[in-house]
């Protein structure tokens, strides 16, 4: 099969020509002739959704996750992390069983993001902070590994979770700060100790300043952490937004943070127990903090490119920075040989089609 493209995003270069695929991998890049139109890139992977098209994961049946699936591959995501954000442990329970008993006939669930519930009091965000717990492996251990938590946001600087971060990285668990009041030193020992991402950089987290640079200013810096962010116009202002960009470069991994909302338009929504208004592009709680977004993976790109990033840097935020927080070798770039999980995109960068293993999942 034949995707039409006149070029493919191929490690960080665009190559011209056409993709063959067959029997679910990638079969050739460079074909010659060249589609008249059009850009295959890898699948978009994003760490963090908690919900999508009406479904909120964190109170999602099974049977959800095929809806919430063709929402996500109908906006480019061939790959994802459902994210529950702090909630009491028995809510945790039944999401997670939903997520093992999921049909695997959507984009590929890589395992689980926990949001919570080590989390700043200080710093809560939208979780609710009734719920937030102090730092210890006996939550993870109760609920099991099955479906694995891929990723998990703590705040380093609260009593025991340096050491819960080391134990996490011991067992194969990609931890990202936030929602967080860590100084610098603070910071500067998570990542030492094996923290690897910040979580949606300056949103929910102490504030930058200028001999105060807290965890934000730590992440932009360090060579070795992933900077996540959401670049939806809302949660950064564009001058923040690109900045952070220059900043980390590579290490620039795109997030959505859905709700349910995404997908459907205003109207009011829930993120876990919490109520959310939605309003254009902005969700809230009644008191006015910013409660998710109903931002796309391709929106995202866009938004990025017109800031002004290059395409290419775009794309890659979408796919190759945060395959490899994950570690997740084959995700997020498109080589001969390599599974065929692909995003054909317009000249505009529009979706035009999505695949995952090959098998078409989305089609304008």
């Amino acid at each position: 099969m034949l995707l039409g493209v006149r070029h493919a995003l191929v490690g960080d270069v665009l190559v011209r020509g056409n993709v063959r695929v067959h029997e679910g991998r990638i079969a050739a890049v460079g074909v010659v002739p060249a589609g008249p139109s059009g850009l295959a890139a890898p699948g978009f992977v994003d760490l963090q959704v908690n919900g999508f098209a009406g479904v909120d994961f964190l109170a999602a049946e099974s049977s959800d996750y095929a809806t919430a699936g063709a929402a996500l591959a109908a906006t480019g995501v061939t790959a994802y992390l459902p994210t529950f954000i702090t909630a009491p442990e028995d809510a945790y329970r039944p999401a997670m069983s939903a997520v093992a008993g999921a049909t695997p006939s959507g984009p590929r669930i890589l395992g689980v993001h926990l949001e919570g519930p080590f989390l700043s009091a200080r710093w809560p965000g939208a979780h609710d902070p009734a719920h937030l717990q102090p730092p210890g492996t006996a939550l993870l251990d109760r609920l099991g590994r099955v479906p694995p938590v891929a990723l998990m946001t703590l705040a380093p600087e609260l009593p025991g979770a340096l050491e819960l971060i080391r134990a996490l990285v011991d067992q194969g668990t990609v931890v990202s700060c936030g929602h967080s009041d860590a100084d610098a030193t603070t910071a500067h020992a998570a990542f030492d100790g094996g923290a690897r991402a910040i979580t949606h950089v300056h949103n929910a987290h102490r504030r930058f300043a200028h001999r105060d640079p807290g965890l934000g200013g730590v992440a932009l810096v360090r060579p070795d952490v992933t900077v996540q962010a959401i670049v939806d116009g809302v949660h950064l202002a564009p001058e923040v937004a690109y900045g952070a960009f220059l900043a980390a470069r590579e290490r620039f991994s795109l997030v959505s943070d859905a709700m349910a909302a995404a997908g459907l338009g205003d109207g009011r929504y829930r993120l876990g127990s919490r109520e959310v208004e939605v309003r254009g592009m902005a969700a809230r709680l009644a008191d006015g903090t910013l409660a998710g977004s109903v931002l796309t993976m391709d929106t995202a790109v866009r938004n990025l490119v017109a800031l002004g990033a290059a395409e290419v840097d775009a794309l890659l935020a979408a796919t190759r920075a945060p395959a490899r927080l994950l570690g997740r070798g084959g995700l997020g770039v498109l080589a001969a040989g390599g599974p065929a999980d692909v995003v054909v995109l317009d000249d505009r960068l529009e979706v035009r089609a999505t695949f995952v293993g090959g098998r078409r999942l989305y089609h304008a």
